[in-house]
């Protein structure tokens, strides 16, 4: 993959408001931390009004539970792979 690639963002289908689909859609940065164990985050999950921040580790190991619940799922794992 390249690095020119776009960070994969799916809006589930619950309206939110509009500062939460900008936040959503904001590029993570090095200063954002996953809210498990601290490492670089990598996936943002908006639920409820709230933003979950994981490592590419852990949100794999929720993805299968939060995505189907969240309101939107931002991924940038594909910088990983650079």
């Amino acid at each position: 993959m390249t690095t020119t690639e776009q960070p994969t963002m799916e809006h589930t289908g619950v309206e939110t408001a509009t500062d939460d689909a900008q936040l959503a859609t904001r590029t993570l940065s090095g200063l954002d931390r996953c809210d498990s164990c601290g490492a670089q985050a990598y996936v943002r999950a908006m639920l409820g009004g709230s933003e979950l921040l994981f490592c590419g580790h852990h949100a794999k190991q929720h993805e299968a539970k939060l995505k189907s619940i969240a309101d939107f799922w931002h991924d940038e794992t594909h910088k990983l792979e650079s």
